[in-house]
């Protein structure tokens, strides 16, 4: 596919520019919109409902009064439902990648993984959803009984980020239809049309009305977010988004109680020790850090690597960093990097380089705007000689930009890794094996990779520890999240 800022898709009704609530395509009553632009090219994509409160509050009645006609479908139904939307993804996989690619910028290429990604989400809890099973336990009382079940938490709201706009919604939905729990979405402001279009191929997987809404605003973003932590139909949040957002969606939700799961900031760490295959850790290195334009939150962002191998390194990182990102409108075939977000996201990128360089940091590769082709790009960058005092080992780049750093010893570089306050993704480098179990027990991060940097499956538990939230999604453990365990004792049972 050639260069194009407007895609064509084979299934334009996939693209819609209204609301979803109650099973219906809807305008703002107001009439109010807000535009989404294309952050590569800056051109207008479209516009959105800039809905208020009464919507939101709309929603979250329809939601309430479907589920209480789902909470009695069985798994087997819910598992139905969910693999026909599977299916229904997979059919429609470019049309939903070329949708993520305009509204969020990422590479097709990228983009096509993540809906594969995404996809596999539903299909991995159609698979969980007849098995929430509960337990029988022995009771020390003769004639008692004693067993567990497990029922759907109820009305759930759920807030997803704009850099993975298909996979944030699939990853927290699956799992909340499999429990049997009606969601009420709000996708954020800048990328609304994968889950717009999530929920045109809803309707068409058969997901009653009321079950899967989705709502938007850009102005009203807070207030929505405050309602959805208040308000006492709604049972569970699931957020992804930064620490300081958390924090405040926390404390508003502390006056309901509910059960919340929080995916938050990270800045991962990639160690590469002396007895770790070099060209390994570059060659993972490089996809690791600049898929979606290095806009994940489990992207290697503080790069250790040993003081004995550091030359050897930086030296095959740069040069293929140098070789393989050309970075261009996601639509193009040539382009491998496309833009960030926006131009506060250069900003920070562009902040990080020039702190690290005052301090003596080195540019291997990159380092600066493309302006000729526009605000919203950065050159894939690589920084030698950085140190501790510098700006990116506090804070998380959320762009595409390696920083390289000495170690000395296997003591150091755990105690430099865990020095953060947050504590998502970590990954290393040895093939030393009671270094890696004596390193991945040592580091203080939710998920660890040992000779890979490609870690996230729907099997996989994703979730972080210390400020990078609480709560795990997509595995076994992803469904409940969204389940209350009840316990029921039976007395008066009498020995034959």
């Amino acid at each position: 596919m050639t260069y194009s800022s407007k895609p064509t898709l084979a299934a334009p009704e996939l693209f819609v520019q209204q609301a979803y609530i109650n099973g219906e395509f809807v305008s703002a009553k107001s009439g109010k919109t807000f535009e989404v632009t294309d952050p590569a090219s800056l051109e207008k994509i479209g516009v959105a409902p800039e809905l208020e409160l009464e919507e939101l509050r709309g929603a979250i009645d329809a939601a309430s009064a479907a589920y209480k006609e789902l909470k009695n479908t069985t798994g087997r139904q819910r598992a139905r439902w969910l693999r026909k939307w599977y299916e229904l993804m997979i059919e429609h996989q470019e049309d939903l990648a070329k949708l993520i690619t305009w509204e969020n910028g990422k590479i097709l290429e990228d983009a096509q993984k993540e809906v594969a990604y995404s996809a596999g989400f539903f299909e991995w809890f159609s698979e969980e959803a007849p098995r929430t099973y509960g337990d029988t336990i022995p009771s020390a009382v003769p004639g008692n009984r004693m067993f567990t079940l497990k029922q759907p938490i109820g009305v759930a709201g759920i807030i997803t980020p704009w850099n993975f706009p298909a996979g944030m919604i699939t990853r927290k939905v699956g799992a909340a239809l499999a429990a049997g729990c009606s969601v009420v979405v709000k996708p954020a402001a800048e990328t609304p049309y994968s889950a717009l279009a999530l929920a045109v191929l809803a309707e068409k997987a058969g997901i009653p009305k009321g079950v899967f809404n989705v709502v938007t605003a850009h102005e009203n973003t807070k207030i929505f977010g405050k309602e959805l932590c208040e308000n006492k139909i709604i049972k569970k949040v699931s957020f992804t988004g930064s620490t300081p957002v958390g924090k405040i969606l926390m404390n508003q939700s502390s006056s309901t109680l509910k059960k919340l799961s929080f995916e938050l900031g990270g800045n991962a760490s990639y160690i590469v020790f002396e007895d770790g295959d070099v060209n390994a850790a570059v060659e993972a290195a490089l996809p690791a850090k600049y898929r979606g334009n290095g806009q994940t939150c489990v992207c290697p962002n503080r790069f250790f690597v040993h003081e004995s191998v550091y030359d050897e390194f930086s030296t095959k990182l740069a040069a293929s960093v140098a070789e393989h990102y050309k970075a261009g409108h996601g639509f193009d075939t040539a382009s491998t990097l496309g833009p960030l977000i926006n131009s506060a996201a250069v900003d920070k990128v562009e902040a990080h380089v020039k702190d690290a360089v005052s301090k003596n940091a080195t540019v291997l590769t990159g380092g600066s705007r493309l302006p000729e082709l526009g605000p919203n790009f950065y050159a894939a960058t690589v920084l030698g000689n950085v140190t501790p005092e510098m700006a990116i080992n506090r804070e998380e780049t959320f762009g595409p930009l390696i920083p390289i750093m000495k170690f000395t010893s296997e003591a150091d570089v755990i105690e430099r890794a865990n020095s953060v306050d947050v504590g998502l993704a970590s990954y290393f480098f040895s093939k030393d094996v009671a270094r890696i179990y004596r390193v991945a027990e040592a580091l203080e991060f939710g998920m660890i990779g040992v000779n890979t940097a490609m870690i996230s499956e729907p099997a996989l538990p994703f979730g972080g520890i210390k400020e990078s939230g609480f709560g795990l999604e997509g595995s076994k453990y992803g469904i409940e999240e969204y389940l209350v365990k009840k316990t029921v004792v039976v007395g008066g049972v009498h020995q034959i």
